[in-house]
């Protein structure tokens, strides 16, 4: 059965959200500790106490953690309602990589790993990082997983160097993808580690200079240097990475878009009530054919993505993986959305590319949004095998 009506508990608790968002985190898209490098720790801090204040915060975590484990489908409605700031899913503590980082770790951690490096996270104290991207190897295709881990049977010694981790600097608890070397005392191949972010061996060579700000602390540039980790350090099993990265890749990609489906919508009302006030010609500029058209395309635009979220969230719920259909959305709606945001730039003119609204830093992040949890290439590529494959029915 199809149904699109939005349980009651769900519509209060986004209509919640949206407000928060609206009245209390707004306001710092202004504020100076928002900086190239996106908003710093202490600003993250102050906005995260004001989303555990108003009860809020970590609000998808599972419900054995103190959250509302809300299905995917309601996490649509939910994360695009935070995502009306970009500052939205940091305050409340849903934004990439940590959301992604708490659902896989709820999948695959023990319970050791879970109250050290699990519950900080959820309850706000400390950031988390996924450190699989390298300048010279994985990325899209983590299967060219350059970074070593050699086992002499009671430590894992790492080398190996990272970059574009999210939130490096700073970050306690650390997720890292490395190719564990044949040896005499078990298995090998890409494998998931998990340690505390101050071990030594961690050496944050820089931060990355980057179009989008809205990730706490930027993109950093890693180097593992000797890191030496006992082997109570696995995440999960020796040579199961790529697995692992699949559980959390699919419903990763699609919370990234809910939340650029809030901003996206944001941006589109700046740009409506624009076009109903500014005047050109003798009339609003929203009555110009060039004008409104642009704006029925992003009404149809958003509305479209929505459902494509939607059907994808559907689909998960159902226990499906997921990957094949949240490949084709995370494709459509990354290049949709960006569509919006631009055509919102150009409806507002050369206010659109100034910092007087926050479309001009929403059309810059979205940009970033082609490319990450891969680049819509990718996707399509992974796309066509599974049709080729299996041209009778797609789903993976």
């Amino acid at each position: 059965m199809i149904d699109f009506e939005i349980p009651a508990e769900t519509a209060a608790l986004r209509d919640e959200i949206r407000a928060f968002v609206a009245e209390q985190i707004v306001p710092y898209e202004t504020d100076p500790r928002l900086t190239r490098h996106g908003p710093n720790e202490e600003l993250r801090t102050e906005m995260v106490e004001l989303a555990r204040k108003a009860g809020l915060l970590t609000f998808q975590a599972p419900t054995r953690f103190g959250g509302r484990e809300p299905s995917h489908l309601d996490q649509a409605v939910l994360f695009e309602a935070a995502g009306w700031s970009t500052l939205g899913p940091v305050a409340l503590n849903c934004a990439a990589p940590d959301e992604g980082n708490m659902f896989l770790l709820n999948k695959i951690a023990n319970d050791e790993q879970v109250a050290e490096f699990l519950v900080p996270v959820i309850d706000g104290r400390q950031r988390s990082v996924f450190a699989m991207t390298e300048p010279d190897g994985a990325g899209s295709d983590p299967n060219q997983l350059n970074t070593e881990a050699v086992f002499d049977g009671s430590e894992y010694v790492i080398n190996g160097l990272k970059w574009l981790i999210t939130g490096a600097d700073g970050a306690r608890t650390w997720i890292i993808m490395a190719r564990v070397a044949p040896n005499s005392f078990g298995g090998d191949g890409p494998t998931l580690f998990l340690c505390d972010g101050q071990t030594p061996g961690i050496e944050i060579e820089r931060v990355m200079n980057t179009m989008d700000r809205n990730y706490v602390q930027g993109h950093g540039v890693v180097r593992f240097n000797d890191l030496r980790l006992p082997a109570s350090a696995l995440l999960g099993e020796v040579g199961q990475a790529l697995r692992y990265a699949q559980l959390r890749l699919a419903p990763a990609r699609l919370t990234h878009c809910m939340r650029w489906l809030g901003a996206a919508s944001r941006a589109q009302s700046i740009a409506v009530e624009h076009a109903r006030t500014r005047t050109g010609f003798g009339k609003p500029i929203g009555e110009h054919q060039g004008v409104g058209f642009m704006i029925a395309d992003n009404e149809i635009a958003l509305q479209q993505c929505r459902l494509a979220i939607w059907w994808a969230c559907w689909t998960l719920d159902g226990g499906a993986k997921g990957r094949h259909e949240s490949s084709m959305v995370k494709a459509y709606v990354s290049e949709e959305l960006f569509k919006v945001a631009d055509r919102c730039v150009q409806i507002l003119g050369g206010m659109g590319i100034s910092d007087e609204t926050p479309v001009g830093m929403i059309f810059s992040d979205m940009r970033a949004f082609r490319l990450y949890d891969g680049p819509t290439e990718v996707h399509k590529y992974a796309i066509a095998r599974q049709v080729l494959r299996n041209p009778e029915g797609h789903s993976s």
